[in-house]
Parts: structure tokens; C-alpha cells; sequence
């Protein structure tokens, strides 16, 4: 390999160094607040309302055939634009291209889907959404592993990882107070996404991959590559579960606040009782990711915050399991919030010092990211059956708590991090 190869190399590949800048962090968390804006609005507000009209009485069953698509895609997507990420011979670097492409091509799929009078419509152009924007998630998860320092990784995790949660918060506010109308409001998430991909796009560079760096494509190789095994990344495996299990005890936790509010506690107004639980989730995630991050960072630990955490979450769902009044569901919305923000933070620093090679970053996240998604699909299976047969509310938060337990003591098993 010739010198100017192997200073390519080790620009592109070599374990970073020189610290970050705030204009970065800022406009990486403004295109990771894109892609959770431009996700999570629609599952939580704009697609029940269009399949409510196109189909009132199997309303229920039409949202959990499209939002369980739509996972499906996130599973698979988010992986291979990963690992199509890593292969990118751009001159404009392997990150940004498919953060402009993916936020382009979600734009597109959220305003064909404002368009559609049936089912299989709103599934088909939903998928499409979903496939564009997990491309774009794919470019925005791995710069973090690409150019931030072990030193700052976690706070900069901290300010990412919030964009989450606000992506939630600020989509209900903008389609429920600002903009009136399910397609007026696809169309505002579609513009925002690709408004605020653009700053980081535009103003920060980054080293291209040289052409003679990237393997020779083979479709078996390629297709074995999404395959991590937990028996030769034994620590990738172990952090895999436990952001499984951790991000599925949430899942549980908040997944059926409404008919929670409304069936337990007997709240008057359930949908603005979950606002309000969810302004208050995100509000207290904020004030602990951030000094939570800072903390691992100069401490140089990162597991003994993620069992912290876990205790922490666990303590708010067993809350919610004993105590079924409005006070309560306050005080946990809280602390459940406490906890979720020292998570987002620290387990998104931990998760990128297991990767197993440098040049598969960004699918190796990817594989991780199934962890985020997978929860989403599975916890709806698993709380009716246990609000139904295993003691209801009771039943479901207790369910909630010992999972996320499990999760946070699991993180013990890794041993390449402190």
C-alpha cells in the first residue's frame, strides 16, 4: 500500500481524536431530529387519524398492518443502507450522501403517503417512508463512531439521543397547534426533514472512502457480512440484548399510556394526559443526558451508568404497577424520564466502542438499530396478552420493570468496556 493509501486509511478508518465542535454536534442533532420527527409523528398522530377516515371500523387492525410494515422495512433497511453507507466512494464523504439521499427519498414517501385513500396505499407509500428515512437514520447514527473522540462520545451521544424523544414532542405540537390537517401535515414533516438534514450536509466535511479501500463486492459475502455473530463479538452481542431488552421495557412502559390513563387511573382527557406525561418524559430525559454523558466521559465509564439507569426505570415502571392515580403517573413520567435520558446518552457511547471493524460502522449500527425497532413491534404482542391473563396494569409495569432490570444487568457481561 503506497503512503498517501495508508494516510487514507487511517483518515477514514483510525479511532478518532481531535474533539468535535459544538456547530457539529448541533447540526447532527438537528438531522437526527429530522429522521424521529419525520418517524414518529406519523405513528403516534398523522396515520390514525387518515386510517380512522379510510376505515373507521377496522381502524385498529389497519394501524397495526402498517405500522408493523413499516417496522418490518426499518429492520431491513437500516442495516443494508448501512452497509451500503460503509461502501460509499463519494468525494463528498460515506455519511452525507445517503443523509441527503434518505431524507430526500422519506420526503418523497411521507408525501405520497398524504395522498392515499386506502389501506394497502397508506402501507405501501408508508414502507417507502419508512425505507428512505432508516437510509437516512443509517448516515446520521455513524458519524458519531467516525469522528467523535472516546472523550466526548457520550455527551454528544446526550444531545442525539434527546433528538428522539423532541422529534415526538415537537411533531405532535406542529400537526395538532400549528398546522391543521393530516395531509397539510405530512407535508410539513416532509419539508422539515430535508430543511434540517441540509446544515450538516452542507457545512462539515469528511474524508471519502478511496475506491481501492472498498472490498469487491460479493453478494454472499455481503449478505453474510449483516450477520454479526455474538459468538465472535461476544461484547457486540451482549450490548445488542441489552439495548434490546432495556428499549423493549420502555416500549411496554409507555406503550399503552392512553387506554392506561383511561381504564386505570380514569383520567378525564387521556390524549392530553399523555401529552402531558410525554412533555414531562422528555423535559427530565433532558436534564440527566447530558451531565450524564459529560460524567461517563471523564470518568471513562460507561456499564455502571446503564445499571444505574435500569434501576432508575424500573423504579417508575413498578410505580405505575402498584399506584394507578394521576400523581403517580406524573412522578413516574418523571423519573421513567430521568432514567430513559442517562440511556440515550451512555449506551449509544458503550454501543460504539463494541463495533467490530472500523470500515462496517455504519451497518454494524444498523444491526444495532434493530434493537430499537424490534421493540416497537414486539411489545404490542406482548402487553395484550398480559393485560388480558397475567393481572392487567399491574401485570403489564411489573412485566416492564423486571425486563429492564434484566437488560441493565446484562450490561455487565461486557468486558472490553469499563
Amino acid at each position: 500500500m503506497s503512503r498517501a493509501s495508508a494516510a487514507d486509511d487511517a483518515a477514514v478508518f483510525a479511532e478518532p481524536t481531535v474533539p468535535v465542535r459544538a456547530g457539529w454536534t448541533v447540526n447532527l442533532s438537528l438531522a437526527t431530529l429530522a429522521v424521529f420527527m419525520a418517524f414518529m409523528t406519523p405513528i403516534q398522530i398523522l396515520l390514525p387519524i387518515q386510517l380512522e377516515h379510510i376505515d373507521p371500523h377496522g381502524k385498529n387492525d389497519a394501524l397495526s398492518l402498517v405500522t408493523g410494515l413499516g417496522a418490518l422495512v426499518a429492520v431491513l433497511a437500516n442495516p443494508l443502507a448501512g452497509a451500503w453507507s460503509d461502501r460509499t466512494t463519494s468525494r463528498f464523504g460515506r455519511r452525507r450522501p445517503w443523509i441527503l439521499g434518505g431524507s430526500l427519498a422519506g420526503a418523497a414517501g411521507l408525501s405520497v403517503t398524504a395522498t392515499q385513500h386506502t389501506v394497502t396505499g397508506v402501507a405501501v407509500s408508508w414502507c417507502l417512508a419508512q425505507a428512505g428515512l432508516n437510509a437516512m437514520l443509517a448516515g446520521v447514527t455513524a458519524p458519531i463512531a467516525d469522528r467523535v473522540p472516546l472523550t466526548q462520545r457520550a455527551q454528544v451521544s446526550g444531545w442525539t439521543g434527546l433528538m428522539q424523544s423532541f422529534g415526538l414532542v415537537l411533531g405532535a405540537l406542529i400537526t395538532t397547534l400549528l398546522i391543521t390537517g393530516v395531509r397539510a401535515g405530512y407535508g410539513t414533516l416532509a419539508v422539515l426533514t430535508v430543511a434540517l438534514a441540509l446544515p450538516f450536509v452542507l457545512r462539515h466535511s469528511e474524508p471519502p472512502l478511496p475506491r481501492a479501500l472498498r472490498p469487491a463486492f460479493d453478494a454472499r459475502a455481503f449478505t453474510r457480512s449483516l450477520w454479526v455473530s455474538p459468538r465472535q463479538h461476544p461484547d457486540f452481542g451482549w450490548a445488542w440484548l441489552t439495548r434490546f431488552l432495556i428499549n423493549l421495557g420502555n416500549a411496554l412502559g409507555t406503550l399503552y399510556l392512553f387506554y392506561f390513563l383511561a381504564d386505570a387511573v380514569h383520567y378525564g382527557d387521556p390524549g392530553t394526559g399523555v401529552l402531558i406525561l410525554t412533555v414531562i418524559y422528555t423535559l427530565c430525559a433532558a436534564l440527566t443526558a447530558i451531565p450524564a454523558g459529560v460524567l461517563s466521559d471523564r470518568v471513562g465509564r460507561r456499564k455502571v451508568f446503564v445499571v444505574l439507569c435500569s434501576l432508575v426505570m424500573a423504579a417508575a415502571a413498578v410505580l405505575l404497577a402498584l399506584v394507578h392515580t394521576w400523581p403517580s403517573a406524573l412522578a413516574a413520567a418523571a423519573v421513567l424520564g430521568a432514567g430513559y435520558g442517562i440511556y440515550l446518552a451512555v449506551d449509544q457511547a458503550l454501543v460504539t466502542q463494541v463495533l467490530p471493524q472500523a470500515a462496517d460502522r455504519a451497518k454494524d449500527l444498523g444491526v444495532i438499530n434493530i434493537a430499537n425497532s424490534g421493540p416497537q413491534v414486539l411489545a404490542p404482542a406482548l402487553a395484550s396478552p398480559i393485560i388480558t391473563h397475567l393481572g392487567g396494569y399491574t401485570g403489564l409495569y411489573t412485566t416492564a420493570a423486571l425486563v429492564i432490570l434484566i437488560g441493565g444487568l446484562l450490561v455487565s457481561r461486557i468486558r472490553s468496556v469499563a
